[in-house]
């Protein structure tokens, strides 16, 4: 008799989070949209009235209140998609009982012509509210789309792809967000979450790293990683015998990046910054640091080509 055959154990691999579940589970893993539903409501809602959404004088005029219609919401390009939850959101605030089919999360990568959702319901909303959940998807989307490009230039080294606090203001979450769809991995959210002692900072103590770094360590709550911005060898080698957590090379040339990792030798991280684009973040990853912060994730990020065709 034949030993029956033991099914393989499935693995397990974390999934995106549907715009249709608000708020979004928590997870390692797992990527969460950080507004809750009140929050994405008033964000939207606001966005509409900007837009008068809510008086559109040519959808009005034109289309009767009792049309229904089918829309598809397509990919222009290739790209990541990002910012689902606040495009349907747009919609559902126009008409309540609009109906959706995701075709691919935030966080998926899509080809030009490749539908991301379906939507149906009265016309008169679906069109009100086509430009602002356009608007958010295809700025949340670049983001995405941009950082998953540097993401890929650095694939087989130990490096990360960070952001930086140049955010829109009001946006950061979103923008953060839409990183974190592309692959990547956040900084400091706020001013409050970390201690970055850059050289401003320095100047109002002539310079001394340690005193900066002894003072940081005494205010900043438990836990708090304490990180300073060097520009030359000798500051690196005086942050880190000063304890600093991180350290932050700006502006070196790939083989002073090197040179730094041999001094520092894992006693701090490293984080190299100023100036990254995709034509140097390889040579910068290659010399041995684990962070690469790019303010053009968020600063510079082009808006992916997006449309929405009806039927």
């Amino acid at each position: 008799m034949e030993t029956p055959e033991v099914p393989r154990e499935r693995k397990s691999f974390p999934r995106t989070i549907t715009p249709l579940t608000l708020p979004a589970a928590s997870g390692v893993g797992i990527l969460r949209f950080p507004l809750k539903p009140a929050a994405t409501e008033e964000l939207v809602r606001s966005a509409l009235q900007e837009d008068a959404a809510f008086n559109d004088l040519t959808t009005i005029a034109t289309v009767v209140s009792n049309r229904r219609s089918r829309a598809t919401l397509v990919a222009r390009e290739t790209a990541v998609v990002c910012g689902l939850p606040l495009a349907l959101e747009a919609f559902r605030l126009l008409d309540a009982k609009a109906t959706f089919r995701i075709e691919h999360e935030d966080g998926a990568r899509v080809t030009a012509a490749q539908p991301v959702m379906f939507v149906t319901g009265h016309a008169r909303g679906l069109l009100s509210a086509e430009r602002v959940a356009l608007n958010y998807m295809q700025r949340l989307s670049g983001i995405a789309t941009i950082t998953s490009e540097y993401v890929r230039a650095v694939k087989g080294t130990n490096a990360k792809i960070l952001d930086t606090r140049k955010t829109t203001p009001g946006w950061r979450a979103l923008e953060k967000y839409a990183v974190r769809a592309g692959g990547g991995t956040n900084h400091r959210m706020d001013l409050s979450t970390g201690v970055l002692i850059k050289d401003n900072h320095l100047a109002a103590l002539d310079g001394d790293v340690s005193k900066a770094v002894a003072r940081a360590r005494e205010i900043a709550p438990k836990g708090v990683k304490i990180e300073v911005e060097c520009d030359r060898i000798e500051q690196v080698q005086r942050a880190a015998d000063a304890g600093a957590d991180i350290i932050l090379l700006d502006n070196m040339a790939p083989e002073m990046m090197a040179e730094c990792v041999r001094i520092v030798a894992g006693r701090a991280i490293l984080e190299a910054s100023g100036g990254v684009t995709l034509a140097t973040v390889r040579a910068i990853a290659e010399s041995g640091v684990d962070w690469i912060s790019v303010g053009a994730l968020t600063h510079s990020a082009p808006s992916m080509d997006l449309a929405l065709d009806f039927d």
